[in-house]
């Protein structure tokens, strides 16, 4: 591969957005790709936006995502693909879990959420894949692996081998979680197969 790819990660606090990126990141570096990757954590602890940059390619010197040059923007729940959609430009992909997690501003009625923003998304130049995550991951036992679903969908769109992803998965996960986590990832991937 000879250009660099951009992959933006967005969420809320407590989604798993981290290791989501370090499993991504683990991988394109087996792959033997240079990997930069950068965190932006905000007010995480209390539900707040958290992104991930990552790069991968031959030679990448800087982790930072421009707004309009992310070939895939990855979100964990509704408002921040939003809020990030920005970052992608013609062509992109964007794959998005559509649970809705009300900010502050929301709960306390002083705004309202925005309305369809799957829709909205749609209007644009880019790939939208929504998944409801939250949904699968219950249904899977354990509402924290979205990021897992959301990790699966990706490796189905970037040109690495299952193989190398469930290595990686398996180096990082608890042994305990591991088998339910990797029933997550496969879901992701069949999901985005299906599209």
């Amino acid at each position: 591969m000879d250009k660099t790819v951009s992959i933006l990660i967005c969420g809320v606090g407590g989604q798993g957005i981290l290791l989501a990126s370090e499993v991504i990141s683990g991988v394109c570096l087996k792959a033997g790709y240079d990997v930069r990757q950068s965190e932006v954590h905000g007010m995480a602890q209390r539900g707040g936006s958290v992104i991930s940059h990552i790069r991968f390619g031959a030679k990448v010197y800087s982790p930072i995502i421009d707004p309009g040059t992310a070939d895939f923007v990855v979100s964990f729940e509704l408002l921040e693909t939003l809020r990030y959609a920005h970052f992608a430009h013609e062509g992109s992909t964007i794959i998005t879990n559509t649970q809705r997690i009300l900010p502050v501003a929301v709960a306390s009625g002083a705004v309202e959420y925005p309305k369809n923003i799957v829709e909205r998304l749609r209007t644009l130049p880019v790939r939208v894949i929504a998944l409801d995550a939250f949904s699968e991951a219950k249904s899977l036992g354990d509402p924290r692996m979205v990021n897992m679903i959301l990790v699966g969908a990706l490796s189905e769109l970037l040109p690495f081998d299952g193989s190398l992803w469930r290595e990686v998965l398996e180096r990082r996960l608890p042994a305990k979680i591991l088998p339910s986590n990797i029933k997550a990832f496969d879901f992701g991937r069949a999901s985005v197969q299906k599209k």
